[in-house]
């Protein structure tokens, strides 16, 4: 059994998702960054972290990455040409929006007050919306590989997800229907209702 470390409103909400797409059994530990139970394992007290027997993995894109393929399953073979092609989507949504949602997230709540440049926010808005339209230009099937659920559909929603409630541009029609499909599916239901309170 896996054991995931991080509170869900985080990039933890990726590999919880994902583990509830792969049927795995894990146990979930909510966590803040750098509370006792992350610093354990990881000294830089980033989340997430996920244990897996007596190896402690960090980030939220080599985590779900690993356990692609070792339960061989939301992913294309490694050493594939769709593999490429598909961690090249995935490093393109970890530059062009994730990247720019966590700088604004730091000059919003991250960085101590003194360090914040709040005006910077417009740029990264200014930025997102552009890179958004490109990568929704490249969506030609009901995922983002075509007929196939991968890995960067996973942070693709989350960084959409991410971008509204950080009050970034609004996706336009085709990107918002694909979200409507990522978001009805039953395993990301029951990854989100992990942070809901229970009662």
């Amino acid at each position: 059994m896996y054991t995931v470390i991080g509170g869900v409103a985080s990039r933890t909400f990726r590999v919880l998702w994902m583990l509830e797409e792969l049927g795995a059994a894990y146990e979930h530990v909510p966590a803040r960054p750098h509370a006792s139970e992350v610093t354990t394992h990881n000294p830089a007290g980033k989340i997430p972290v996920l244990i897996d027997g007596d190896a402690a993995l960090t980030d939220s894109s080599a985590i779900l990455t690993y356990l692609a393929d070792k339960h061989e399953a939301l992913t294309y073979p490694a050493g594939s040409i769709d593999r490429a092609r598909q961690d090249a989507f995935t490093f393109a949504i970890l530059d062009e929006l994730d990247a720019l949602l966590w700088t604004a997230s730091r000059h919003s709540f991250v960085l101590p007050e003194a360090q914040r440049v709040p005006a910077i926010k417009d740029s990264l808005k200014a930025e997102y919306a552009t890179n958004i339209t490109r990568l929704t230009d490249r969506l030609t099937g009901p995922f983002v590989m075509g007929e196939m659920m991968t890995v960067p559909d996973i942070i693709l929603t989350h960084c959409c997800n991410w971008a509204i409630s950080a009050k970034f541009p609004d996706p336009d029609d085709r990107l918002a229907q694909y979200l409507s499909r990522m978001r009805a599916r039953p395993a990301f239901g029951r990854a989100r209702a992990l942070g809901k309170p229970e009662g």
